[in-house]
């Protein structure tokens, strides 16, 4: 900051990357109104510096951007407005929307958070995998499901005394379509009255966490997870997206004779789908695999899964990308717990990528939030949702000048109760600051979703800034646009190719 004195007047002034930027005057010297061409430097020197706010437009492209100025104007005067809306309720009127329908049409770059468990729409795994045959199904006692493939009678388990072959239980039925419903219910978080359903974060995050354990058995049957991991491709592809960074513990998978493939296998299959992929669509850049595992585990076990993944990604360097530890932040042990873990790569002299889940919590002042700072101190590649980031001064500054991007799932942090109205959602305040994100969808078949146009739609109505008039050109585009050109460079770096 510079002081200075011109015509009896106090001035402050902040130097930038622009040059000096006046920000106050006091003092006789200060003319009694402002100066309007000092207001315009202001919204210009503001607006720059938000995402997308030095993105220059061509003549075609401006008038572009023009109409979604207009579009968004709109879209945030109607008296529903999605964004401060329970997703669950706002989703048909996202789809009526023609900024989302504009959205669904252009190319988004790279989904960097999505969990393989979600990976799928539900329907899918009803209306395809259920009707396989072979598939078993049993009813538990707190009114969930849960399915296994067999070529006999599965033997009961603790969870599961009586199993019913789906087959033989739809043959008996009328019209399954109502049944096939209620699957669908029971493999997502969707409902018609969330508030009710879901009263607080600990009873959402108890049946969140339930549902990975309802679908598990479907798609860790050896020949739906080749499928599976089609579909998904499948349906990233079609919302326009190129490139996939998916978060999987690798769980084993099994055969119809009960044997069990390893995580060498399910790398193996990963890695064979993806080539299919590629092949049968040109344009897709192609996957990597962020090998994940619980924070609720020991020190000594995530010591091994740490050097298990050192090995892997030497087995299978063009597939897995690094390591995460996911789970419930607020439950579950933070990363400076497992330091010792977490730095065995370097002190073995190795390397392996860190992409932690980081700052998804609202406690502030806690061990759980240091996990901000502690994310960067092992010198984390992203942060994995970085609700909490806004809040931790040196944090964001650190990341933002380490180029750290923040994983941001803005439908994930609503559902999972960070923020019942994004219009609170703290990613506004990093976005008007031009800190590196990119969008994700954290889980979206257990929300309803595929793909990623309905979280960019959010983040584009309501967490990205609309300038005023006479803002500098192409700032509406432009917000959207960095933040598909950034991952869209991500990706390339991963593959070993460079923007000149």
């Amino acid at each position: 900051m510079v002081i200075s004195v011109r015509g009896g007047g106090l001035w402050v002034m902040m130097p930038t990357h622009w040059g000096f930027l006046f920000l106050l005057c006091f003092g006789a010297g200060c003319h009694t109104a402002p100066d309007p061409s000092q207001r315009d430097t202001l919204i210009r020197q503001e607006t720059s510096r938000q995402i997308g706010g030095r993105v220059m437009l061509t003549a075609a492209e401006q008038r572009l951007d023009a109409r979604l100025r207009g579009m968004k104007e709109w879209e945030m005067s109607r008296p529903a407005f999605p964004p401060a809306v329970h997703f669950f309720k706002a989703k048909p009127l996202i789809e009526a929307s023609p900024i989302f329908s504009l959205l669904q049409k252009m190319p988004k770059g790279g989904a960097l958070h999505i969990h393989s468990s979600t990976l799928v729409g539900v329907d899918w795994l009803v209306r395809n995998v259920t009707y396989r045959p072979h598939c078993y199904i049993c009813f538990t006692r707190d009114q969930s499901v849960r399915f296994v493939f067999s070529t006999r009678y599965p033997f009961p388990r603790w969870d599961c005394f009586y199993w019913q072959l789906l087959e033989t239980l739809r043959a008996g039925m009328g019209d399954p379509a109502p049944f096939d419903n209620s699957l669908i219910q029971n493999l997502t978080l969707f409902t018609e009255d969330p508030e009710a359903a879901y009263p607080s974060q600990d009873v959402v995050w108890e049946k969140f966490e339930k549902k990975f354990v309802v679908t598990s058995g479907l798609i860790t049957h050896a020949p739906v997870l080749r499928d599976y991991l089609y579909q998904g491709l499948e349906e990233l592809h079609r919302d326009n997206i190129m490139y996939l960074e998916l978060r999987s513990g690798l769980a084993k998978t099994y055969e119809l004779d009960g044997s069990v493939h390893d995580k060498v296998w399910y790398l193996k299959t990963f890695q064979e789908v993806t080539q299919q992929f590629v092949e049968d669509h040109p344009d897709f850049l192609g996957t990597r695999i962020i090998v994940s595992v619980n924070r609720a585990l020991s020190v000594s076990q995530v010591k091994a899964a740490v050097m298990e993944a050192i090995q892997l990604q030497r087995d299978f360097p063009d597939v897995v990308t690094g390591f995460d530890l996911v789970g419930r932040e607020d439950t579950g042990r933070n990363l400076w717990y497992f330091r010792d873990a977490l730095m065995l790569p370097k002190n073995l002299g190795l390397v392996l990528p860190y992409f932690f889940h980081a700052g998804e919590t609202d406690e502030k002042g806690t061990d759980v939030d240091e996990n901000m700072l502690d994310a960067l101190l092992f010198n984390t590649t992203r942060i994995g949702h970085g609700y909490a980031l806004a809040h931790h001064p040196l944090a964001k500054e650190l990341s933002r000048v380490g180029n750290v991007a923040v994983e941001l799932c803005p439908i994930s942090n609503q559902v999972l109760k960070l923020v019942s109205d994004l219009r609170n959602h703290p990613a506004a305040v990093l976005m008007s600051e031009g800190h590196p994100l990119v969008i994700s969808s954290d889980d979206p078949s257990l929300f309803g979703n595929t793909g990623l146009s309905y979280d960019f739609y959010q983040a584009f109505i309501q967490l990205s800034a609309t300038p005023p008039e006479g803002g500098r050109p192409g700032q509406v585009a432009g917000e959207v646009g960095h933040v598909c050109r950034y991952e869209y460079e991500m990706e390339l770096d991963q593959k070993g190719i460079y923007l000149t």
